[in-house]
């Protein structure tokens, strides 16, 4: 007899603690499949260290195949599945297709930026939710202020030193809080010309920073926030962004060139392509984490709307400590529908939360005490060291070298502005220029708002420009375009949802050799053309921008000059 396939859908918090206990507790008795658009598991807490120059990129990843070795990983993103057939249909990270089949399928996708209609955010604002993001904020920031201080124009530099962060909850008030500390140590080495300092911002509708929190911890953070001087503004948002600038709903205009959108996340759009009961996006299960009325599928993270039962008639709410207590729920119950062990119903016990606020400073509340200054800065560090599932000797070498030695503000120039959109339905994965990407030419011909099943709620589809296809931000360069082709006959008509209804599907490699097609080259304003040169031979790709060709391979049988 076949051993059961589980599939588990996403490699978060809630996915990745399902994962790994449901390995220790088949014992080799399923098969498990991992299905990830990367390779590793992010700690999203500590992505704002990353963005400040604290942390290195992998101090903050944890390898999926490294650490869960009797799992087998597959990269990709989910486009649909069909429930019927058992099936999870998925585009691999080259625009390759494949489908997975299941016994047992488990939903953790996660969430994704949420979006408001602001005019001009989408252009030229960007989120913060996936490694790229925090590794382009780190770049921008770095690269304004060195402007802002060659500058000799007060307006210019007054400009570029101003940093916008719209939403004060947890994610947004760490961003601002670090990245007040990392601007004033890199003008304190580089002071501007004019004398002016950088200025950053923090806006939110709600009355108070961190409003979800208790009210001590707000106020913590406030204080921390203004002795910085940040411009805390609360009651206060944009009302538009353009390239040069924003405008909030308070009337005032303000020059920017960075505007960094944290006002929060919304579930994945996959779940919605289920036609299953959604509550605001997230999938209705029961307090057993499992969808009622299909045996075969269970829901944790922020993807599923489980009751809380210490508050009858809430639901969970959307952090990383209710996705990781999820996932090993999910995966004893997971493990009982296949025989092993019994199931149990989700029921936690807050431990209160901790706000890295950079340096010493941080506002805790652990099992409800609250503290603040270094006391809640070494719980805050502690409660993180403990939460990681690895890495942790790096990350504490990582904070002793900070604490000692003056941080390194450099660009990489690793991630480009077109490259992490913030109308994106997998901030994880950085755009590449030339790689197929998610059904555009859907998106083109649908408008920019859609209707989402149950709910009622608008989700703005993704427009053409925020893709590489499409047109790059303002002073960007234009990635090349990735060749199409149409679906497939008969997708979305069987018996299962269709596929790709909930999140758009990627485009296929052009049938041509499998390659995307060559962008084209620049247009001349006047003048004769440019001779282009030879072609070159069908069997080789061209080049694409900034990167230089490869050797042309020769069809007279004779090694060029310099082959090996």
């Amino acid at each position: 007899m076949s051993r059961p396939r589980i599939v588990i859908v996403g490699a978060g918090f809630a996915g990745y603690r399902t994962a790994r206990a449901l390995s220790r507790l088949t014992r080799h008795q399923a098969d498990i499949t991992l299905l990830n658009p990367t390779d590793y598991f992010l700690y999203l807490p500590l992505l704002p260290q990353v963005a400040a120059g604290i942390l290195e990129p992998r101090r903050v990843t944890v390898s999926l195949s490294g650490s869960l070795p009797h799992v087998r990983l597959v990269l990709g993103e989910a486009d649909g599945v069909d429930l019927d057939e058992h099936t999870v249909h998925y585009t691999g990270p080259e625009g390759d297709e494949g489908t997975l089949s299941f016994d047992r399928l488990v939903l953790a996708a996660g969430s994704v930026n949420k979006l408001l209609p602001v005019p001009g955010v989408a252009e030229h604002a960007h989120g913060f939710r996936g490694l790229p993001e925090a590794l382009y904020l780190r770049d921008h920031v770095t690269r304004q202020v060195e402007l802002a201080t060659a500058a000799d124009d007060r307006e210019e530099c007054a400009a570029r030193c101003t940093f916008v962060v719209v939403g004060a909850g947890y994610t947004g008030t760490e961003v601002a809080a670090h990245g007040a500390m990392y601007t004033d140590a890199q003008v304190r080495k580089h002071p501007m010309r004019t004398g002016m300092r950088p200025r950053w911002m923090l806006l939110d509708v709600a009355p108070r920073v961190l409003p979800e929190m208790d009210e001590r911890l707000s106020r913590t953070a406030d204080r921390v926030l203004r002795q910085r001087g940040v411009d805390v503004r609360m009651g206060t948002s944009v009302k538009e962004a353009t390239h040069d600038g924003v405008v909030l709903t308070d009337g005032t205009s303000v020059d920017t060139r960075t505007l960094v959108w944290c006002v929060g996340v919304r579930p994945d759009p996959l779940v919605e392509s289920l036609g299953l009961p959604v509550e605001r996006g997230r999938l209705l299960v029961d307090p057993h984490l499992q969808v009622p009325g299909r045996p075969e599928l269970f829901a944790c993270g922020d993807v599923a709307a489980v009751p809380d039962l210490t508050q009858p008639g809430q639901f969970t709410p959307m952090t990383a400590q209710h996705a990781w207590r999820h996932g090993k729920v999910c995966a004893q119950n997971v493990a009982a529908s296949l025989g092993i062990g019994e199931r149990r119903p989700y029921h936690h016990r807050d431990l209160g939360f901790v706000v890295d606020l950079g340096g010493a400073k941080a506002a805790a509340n652990p099992l409800g005490l609250p503290m603040s200054g270094p006391a809640a800065g070494a719980v805050t560090r502690g409660y993180h060291l403990a939460a990681m599932p690895g890495n942790r000797v790096r990350v504490a070498a990582d904070w002793l070298l900070d604490a000692v030695l003056p941080r390194q503000a450099v660009q990489l120039g690793l991630v480009r502005s077109w490259s992490v959109p913030l109308e994106s339905s997998s901030p994880e994965v950085a755009r590449v220029a030339g790689r197929p990407e998610r059904d555009a030419e859907q998106t083109a011909t649908t408008g920019t708002t859609e209707t989402t099943g149950t709910t009622g709620k608008e989700s703005r589809a993704e427009p053409a420009k925020s893709r590489p296809g499409g047109e790059p931000a303002k002073n960007q360069p234009h990635p090349p375009r990735a060749a199409g082709k149409p679906r497939r006959a008969g997708e979305g008509g069987g018996t299962g949802p269709a596929r790709g209804s909930g999140k758009a599907r990627k485009t296929s490699r052009a049938s041509g050799g499998g390659r995307a097609a060559a962008p084209s080259g620049p247009t001349r304003a006047a003048g004769p053309p440019a001779d282009p040169g030879p072609e070159p031979p069908a069997n080789q790709p061209p080049p694409g921008p900034d990167i230089a060709p490869g050797p042309v391979k020769r069809t007279d049988g004779r090694r060029a000059e310099g082959d090996t």
